[in-house]
């Protein structure tokens, strides 16, 4: 626990090597990182993880929630643990902020992963169906949990994929605060986006997504991507939103070879 503008921000540290700081997205905690995913990187990279604001252990404060907000959590959260620069990894949400954490703090960012990302929440929209379930914090817990894999997995993959499913989410996930949920949601709404700042971004990014991403629909990647002026862009077939839980492997020799 370390003190971060006017909040105690939980954050865990793997590894050992040059920073490399995960930024969790929308509803989910620290513990939410594939734990595959986690043990490669640390093998090489001194991995740091962290509840953002509201979320796990870590408390709300008074300031308001919004995406710039986080991404100077963030930003005192790596000056705390003494990280002068930082390969950056944000996925959904969590990209969003990393975009706000490069083009705020151009200095502490070497290479950028946007992982089921955007540049503005309403040019390649989800599906209104998605966006209720995804905001509806109301409900039977293990209802509110199947109704989520459903928005993160293609439902082959969930029909043929339950021994996995189970290894996945059957573990504490930590605490994720409703109020703090739905505050997320307000600040991801309310997010100007970032298409006409990131084409001075220079640097090295990998945009990577799932084709059959249902709450980031791919066009968004893509669109971004086109956007960037370093950077590359991989779609992955028969994945969604949870490409890193459906292809841990895969996805973790991507992110590998790029920071590589």
């Amino acid at each position: 626990m370390v003190r971060v503008e006017d909040i105690n921000m939980s954050y865990r540290i793997y590894g050992d090597g040059y920073p490399l700081l995960l930024i969790m997205g929308y509803g989910g905690t620290m513990n939410l990182w594939e734990e595959r995913f986690l043990r490669s990187l640390s093998k090489k990279y001194k991995v740091i993880v962290f509840d953002n604001r509201g979320m796990g252990e870590t408390s709300s404060g008074h300031k308001d929630f919004t995406i710039e907000q986080f991404a100077e959590d963030t930003y005192e959260l790596m000056d705390a643990l003494m990280i002068e620069r930082a390969h950056v990894l944000g996925w959904s949400m969590g990209a969003s902020i990393a975009q706000e954490l490069a083009l705020n703090h151009p200095e502490k960012v070497n290479k950028l992963i946007l992982y089921a990302s955007l540049c503005h929440p309403e040019i390649f929209p989800p599906e209104p169906k998605v966006i209720s379930r995804l905001e509806n914090t109301l409900g039977i817990p293990f209802e509110k949990g199947y109704e989520w894999l459903r928005l993160i997995f293609p439902a082959n993959w969930i029909k043929n994929n339950q021994d996995r499913i189970r290894e996945i989410f059957h573990r504490p996930l930590g605490s994720m605060n409703p109020d703090s949920i739905r505050k997320q949601a307000e600040a991801i709404n309310s997010w100007e986006g970032s298409c006409n700042r990131i084409p001075f971004l220079q640097h090295d990014t990998l945009v990577i997504d799932g084709k059959e991403d249902f709450i980031l629909p791919s066009e968004n990647a893509a669109y971004l991507a086109s956007k960037l002026p370093n950077s590359k862009l991989i779609l992955i077939a028969e994945a969604g939103h949870g490409l890193m839980f459906q292809n841990p492997d895969k996805f973790t020799l991507i992110v590998n070879l790029f920071l590589d």
